[in-house]
């Protein structure tokens, strides 16, 4: 048997022995930000040398019945590292199949997508496709790169949308030119109407965008989620900073300015080694209720539970978000 093979078996395995939480006609998703696992970086040497990055949290993000994550370099074989850069992460593709047997769904609209260039961002999203995780964010054209990622659970259908916001603009696709999405407001209200038109009930939009290193999010991103959220999309989650942010409850619906890092390494700040796993209750009318789980990466950049911290939680209804009464609980 192949390290990859014995890789993906493993996290099957343990997929199947731990239920899902969530109520009759209720999906339990979960969100997670940065999964960063090139193999240049710690991460891809800790999976090169058969460790898993997911070894600690593999049986926490199993009470999801619907994993999201964003996947944070590129997977392809071909082009030259993007010489204005100062990191470019390519993922080997032996370690996509224990991305795919834990995360359904793979988000490309980030700034590492197109660190080989766009026929490399290209095979990036056909291998992680065929690894078995469905991408969204990103495509060979206009059309593929803003077309929501569905899924449907207990009759609930959740689509997803990825967006990237990392000015100076950068990497957008565009006619011929393979690349991500680029978070306009007029295409994404395009985009979320469209979403429903092919059956979503619930549209949860995930960018990529902010400064990073920053705690609280800009004016910018305040606007641009108010006006996803006014355009029909039921929560905003975001990422990029590697760090977390503020939250807050918009016209009754939520927004996660950013999850923080989940699966990164290089950093020492405590900021930096934190991040939050968002568990999501969705139902047919939108976001039931949302409860964190802050995780702490180690040096290999392979996050755990960090029972000592609490992150945010909410049920609709309420007004904000609040810290969850425990940690690790709802």
């Amino acid at each position: 048997m192949t390290r990859r093979m014995f890789f993906g078996l493993v996290i099957l395995a343990a997929l199947s022995v731990v239920p899902a939480m969530a109520g009759e006609g209720t999906v339990r998703a979960v969100f997670v930000g940065d999964v960063m696992l090139a193999e240049s970086e710690g991460t891809g040497r800790l999976i090169a040398r058969g460790g898993d990055p997911f070894a600690k949290v593999r049986e926490m993000l199993s009470a999801a019945e619907l994993r999201i994550a964003n996947f944070e370099s590129s997977a392809g074989t071909t082009g030259k590292p993007d010489p204005d850069k100062p990191f470019s992460f390519r993922t080997a593709q032996s370690a996509l199949s224990g991305f795919a047997a834990l995360f359904q769904a793979g988000g490309l609209a980030n700034n590492h997508a197109g660190d080989f260039g766009r026929k490399d961002f290209v095979e990036t999203r056909l291998a992680l496709e065929a690894a078995g995780a469905k991408t969204f964010g990103g495509g060979s054209e206009p059309a593929e790169a803003h077309r929501a990622a569905l899924f449907e659970r207990h009759g609930v259908k959740i689509a997803l949308l990825g967006y990237l916001d990392f000015l100076p603009r950068w990497f957008a696709v565009a006619p011929g030119m393979p690349g991500v999405a680029w978070l306009d407001e007029d295409q994404a209200a395009l985009d979320i109407a469209s979403a429903k038109e092919q059956g979503a009930d619930v549209v949860v939009v995930v960018p990529h965008w902010g400064m990073e290193h920053e705690p609280r999010a800009n004016a910018r991103q305040r606007r641009l989620a108010r006006a996803l959220l006014d355009a029909g999309a039921d929560a905003v989650i975001g990422g990029h900073p590697h760090v977390v942010q503020d939250v807050e409850i918009y016209k009754g619906k939520p927004i996660v300015y950013s999850l923080g890092n989940f699966v990164f390494d290089g950093f020492e700040d405590e900021d930096n080694v934190t991040g939050w796993a968002l568990f999501a209750d969705i139902d047919k009318q939108g976001i039931a209720s949302i409860a964190t789980r802050v995780v702490r990466m180690d040096a290999d950049g392979s996050p755990a539970p960090e029972p000592t911290k609490a992150g945010p939680c909410w049920k609709r209804g309420e007004a904000r978000m609040w810290p969850c009464r425990a940690a690790g609980t709802e």
